[in-house]
């Protein structure tokens, strides 16, 4: 089955195609024809394509709105151009889309139909900045392809319903939950749940032995305790904005700090909350950037000490949630680290590691500089008692593969 893969933003459009079915899942054989993104929907957008063959193109193209960019995307796909072998877009079998938020109604992958579509509709009120184009993307899917072709709604924080009430509930009065459904969420669920798919199939465990911490370390972070396969915990809570030091978001503070900033710095609470989510994090400590790779090399030649300090929170922050996740657990087998900075960056791997050596992880340092563009695999001794792992992250792959299970009627594994 070829599946299109749509991860749609406000002015961005990620996508692949990939090949998939029972035996391709079984066997871990599934082929990507194709995979890139376009940005800045709305104008002159510039389009990144990556080839079979991982030779990445640019081109550019006037795309005045998502639907515009979705046409033009399927159009070059089933194109000879593209180089995926589709000659028509009835070639193209379904289509896969990430949903940030599926509220407490959708705890799994679903195919899309009018009801879903309404569901979706009504959890905008807790994801405002990014259902809304969740949404226009099964409309442009819809219009390019036909109401023929199945669409499958995967989200975010599905993989998280399975939280107990003791670690979703906020010690709030209980009616605002009741009312409102004010609780922990979490999100990163399908980066989370491929980290931890693909560590298990590296490892030769079975689901219910799986008790780990999952790092998910990008611009946006969280942490993630998985046991018996299943989420158990997660550092993000109703917004993303809660857990570990993030890109630009704070993560964790104290919530009278709203009223008392608004106060003192003369701003609403809407600003506040727009400070929080993107003026602060490692780019608010910093003064400088939101990007790891520079503030490291600022800390290393300039001996910047706020790009230093910055670094410092991220990593220990990020510390202390493994900490507590391993004493949610009962201890863990591994720390598996995935996103750009988590798969990317040995030096930070090996800071939020320093100090965890009470609970039995001992780093390797040769093997945690070699892990990186997109190598997987252990960083921690033979023979320390608690792992450590980098598993690049592959929601793309899970979303493709979910949309095949939920039209074959497939049970995940």
């Amino acid at each position: 089955m070829n599946i299109l893969v749509l991860n749609v933003g406000s002015a961005t459009l990620k996508f692949q195609v990939v090949v998939t079915d029972a035996d391709r899942i079984n066997t871990d054989r599934d082929e990507r024809l194709i995979r890139g993104q376009i940005e800045r929907i709305g104008g002159e957008s510039i389009i990144t394509i990556r080839g079979a063959d991982g030779v990445s193109r640019k081109r550019t193209a006037s795309l005045r709105d998502l639907r515009a960019a979705v046409d033009w995307l399927v159009g070059f796909v089933t194109s000879e151009e593209s180089g995926t072998g589709l000659t028509s877009r009835g070639e193209l079998h379904a289509v896969g889309h990430r949903v940030v938020h599926g509220g407490e109604r959708f705890r799994s992958s679903v195919a899309i139909d009018s009801s879903v579509l309404h569901g979706i509709e009504e959890t905008i009120e807790l994801a405002p900045l990014h259902n809304p184009h969740n949404l226009r993307g099964i409309e442009a899917a819809r219009a390019a392809l036909g109401s023929g072709v199945p669409q499958v709604a995967v989200f975010d924080t599905a993989f998280h319903h399975t939280l107990p009430e003791h670690a979703y509930l906020y010690a709030i009065p209980y009616p605002l939950y009741r009312r409102h459904k004010v609780r922990r969420y979490g999100f990163h669920g399908t980066s989370h749940r491929s980290i931890a798919y693909r560590w298990r199939t590296l490892t030769g465990r079975d689901r219910a032995d799986v008790r780990i911490v999952t790092l998910h370390l990008g611009n946006g972070c969280s942490a993630c305790a998985i046991k018996g396969g299943a989420s158990i915990d997660t550092s993000m809570g109703f917004t993303p904005l809660e857990g570990l030091v993030m890109g630009t978001r704070s993560g964790d503070i104290d919530a009278a700090l709203l009223d008392y900033i608004a106060a003192k710095e003369g701003l609403t609470l809407p600003q506040v909350e727009a400070l929080l989510n993107n003026q602060s994090g490692l780019l608010g400590i910093s003064g400088l950037t939101n990007d790891m790779r520079d503030l490291l090399a600022e800390a290393d030649e300039h001996q910047d000490r706020r790009a230093k300090l910055a670094i410092d929170i991220f990593c220990y922050r990020a510390r202390k949630y493994v900490g507590s996740y391993l004493a949610a657990m009962g201890g863990a087998d591994a720390i598996v680290f995935a996103g750009g900075v988590g798969e990317n960056s040995p030096e930070i791997r090996r800071q939020i590691c320093d100090g965890l050596q009470w609970a039995g992880l001992h780093v390797d340092p040769t093997a945690n500089e070699a892990l990186t563009h997109g190598r997987e695999g252990r960083f921690s001794t033979d023979e320390s008692p608690l792992a450590a792992w980098v598993v690049p992250t592959d929601e793309e792959l899970l979303i493709a593969r979910d949309t095949f299970r939920v039209i074959a009627g497939v049970e995940p594994t």
